[in-house]
């Protein structure tokens, strides 16, 4: 019986680092005072965003993160923790949940974690005012295409004078 239960908060460690390795951000929160209501409308506002949402032991967590070399934020593991995982979009994970927070005052954003980096709830609430990943590449495509198109409206023009010209001459000639 014994084994059988050391067995599984084994497994339950390695799924935990496992999550943890496979995802660009994570935020810790503590979901104290939130009702069954705001707890499900958090859950579908993560799943919406292929966001994982779970609740784990902290003495789990703690094993978990300390494997994964981030026993920094073992000291954030204190009273009822949730973590949510966002595997696609760093951004996307503390936007929601800042957003979230902020309607639901209950629920407090305790830490996160983006590429392999511990930071505190500021970094959080700076991290969730970046724009998306969408609208980033948006951005970056739109800066580089700026020139490009600058360049063809330039090349355009010349051929546009150079054909002006050649017509005019050819007039002039069949004159």
């Amino acid at each position: 019986m014994r084994e059988q239960t050391l067995q599984a908060k084994s497994q339950n460690i390695e799924e935990i680092k496992g999550k943890i390795d496979k995802a660009q951000a994570v935020v810790l929160v503590d979901y104290r005072g939130l009702n069954v209501e705001q707890l499900t409308e958090l859950r579908s506002q993560y799943r919406k965003a292929g966001v994982e949402y779970k609740v784990y032991k902290n003495t789990m967590m703690r094993f978990a993160f300390k494997d994964a070399g981030l026993e920094d934020f073992n000291e954030f593991l204190k009273g009822p923790s949730a973590i949510a995982f966002g595997y696609d979009d760093p951004v996307q994970v503390a936007k929601i949940t800042s957003e979230f927070a902020k309607d639901n005052e209950q629920l407090e954003i305790k830490a996160g974690i983006v590429d392999g980096k511990v930071i505190d709830i500021n970094e959080v609430k700076r991290l969730a005012n970046l724009p998306s990943r969408e609208v980033l590449i948006a951005q970056v495509l739109g800066g580089v295409n700026a020139p490009i198109q600058g360049f063809a409206n330039v090349l355009q023009g010349t051929i546009r004078s150079l054909a002006i010209v050649l017509n005019a001459i050819a007039e002039e000639q069949g004159a």
